[in-house]
C-alpha cells in the first residue's frame, strides 16, 4: 500500500511539475528565461525591453495565413 501511494505521490508531482512548464511556455516566462542565458543579461526591464522587441521581430517576419 505504501508503495502505491508513493507511485502516486510521483505522478502527481511529475503532473504538477509538468503543468507548471506549460504554463511557463504560455506565458512567456520560458521564453524570457531562455533569452536571458542566451543573451548573458540580468533580468531587468531593459532586458525584458530587448526580449519583447526580438520576440515582436520574430513576430512580423513570419508569414501569415490565410
Amino acid at each position: 500500500m505504501n508503495r502505491m501511494r508513493k507511485m502516486i505521490g510521483d505522478l502527481a508531482s511529475t503532473a504538477v511539475a509538468v503543468l507548471i512548464e506549460i504554463l511557463r511556455e504560455i506565458f512567456d516566462e520560458a521564453a524570457y528565461a531562455r533569452f536571458l542565458r542566451r543573451s548573458g543579461m540580468a533580468s531587468s526591464s531593459e532586458a525584458y525591453a530587448a526580449f519583447r522587441q526580438e520576440f515582436d521581430e520574430a513576430k512580423a517576419r513570419r508569414p501569415k495565413c490565410c
